[in-house]
């Protein structure tokens, strides 16, 4: 069943669409309605949808506007905009905008509609593919290096704009040149994969985890604060800590990591200082023994 969103301040609208669904030659589709600006938003962030429809005029505000600031966001849903106009300069400004394709609503069939989706839905797995090739570790699956960095960059203006922490884990794989000395690098790929995706269970659905560099691992956590991330970090620790990693042979061996720890706007101003900040944190617990966690202010020599 493909779930589709339909955003529209037209009730009557919405009876057509679903009119135009029931005439479809093949699929079986789900349909949600919703009739504001906000409550739509709302519901296309929860990523539930497989695409959605979207009316252009919504009250005081537009579709246009909830496509940019959806997107701002990190919205992933495929997104077929509507409009009563057929100007040609609404077709491109939704195009930029984001949207996969668009339609006339006194033009609409059964038949467009349904190509439209279809070609919306193959589009939108394409770019995802896409998408995940540019901004995820292929071992991993973790983001990588290049996407943690857009991503903090945008995490601390969003700190500075709205006064939200942000915090920073970053993490290394202790005495892990042994592991692939001892073991072969193929046993040291399968302890990454499963330390990964250790790691990546102790947070949230909003937080963000990467793969960026060779065995270190970082997590950004939004509106999270030092001591809130500390306990992020010493779950994430104890998780890899207490595993036992299967090489496939038969044989299993363990593995410890440190991290460091540091938080906008309490440790740092700016996203290079704050990761400069937790790198140093996480040199700190190296050098005190490693597999534990040490946080910004304890490097520093603070109590």
């Amino acid at each position: 069943m493909t779930k589709v969103l339909v955003i529209d301040d037209d009730r009557m609208q919405f009876r057509l669409v679903q009119a135009h669904f029931k005439n479809f030659r093949r699929g079986s589709y789900e349909l949600e309605w919703c009739e504001t600006y906000e409550q739509g938003l709302d519901r296309l962030m929860t990523g539930d949808f497989a695409v959605c429809l979207l009316d252009y005029r919504l009250g005081e505000r537009d579709g246009l506007q909830l496509i940019r600031e959806a997107a701002e966001i990190g919205c992933r849903t495929p997104i077929v905009f509507l409009t009563a106009e057929a100007s040609e300069n609404v077709d491109i400004q939704a195009m930029e905008a984001g949207a996969l394709d668009y339609l006339v609503k006194g033009e609409i069939t059964p038949r467009s509609l349904e190509r439209s989706l279809r070609y919306a839905l193959k589009l939108g797995d394409t770019l995802e593919a896409l998408r995940r090739l540019a901004t995820r570790d292929e071992l991993t699956g973790l983001l990588n290096r290049r996407e943690f960095d857009r991503i903090l960059a945008d995490e601390e203006e969003r700190s500075r704009r709205f006064g939200h922490p942000v915090g920073l884990v970053v993490i290394d794989v202790d005495w892990f040149k042994a592991v692939n000395d001892t073991y072969g690098h193929p046993a040291g790929d399968v302890v990454l994969a499963e330390v990964a995706r250790r790691v990546a269970e102790t947070v949230r659905n909003v937080d963000r985890v990467a793969r960026i560099g060779g065995e270190e691992f970082a997590m950004i956590l939004v509106q999270t604060d030092g001591l809130s991330a500390l306990d992020v970090a010493r779950r994430a620790i104890e998780a890899v800590a207490g595993a036992k990693f299967a090489l496939g042979d038969g044989r299993s061996i363990g593995v410890t990591a440190s991290a460091g720890v540091a938080s906008l706007p309490a440790d740092a101003k700016t996203a290079d200082e704050l990761f400069a900040v937790a790198d140093k944190a996480l040199y700190a617990a190296k050098a005190r023994g490693r597999d534990r966690v040490v946080p910004a202010l304890e490097a520093r020599g603070g109590s």
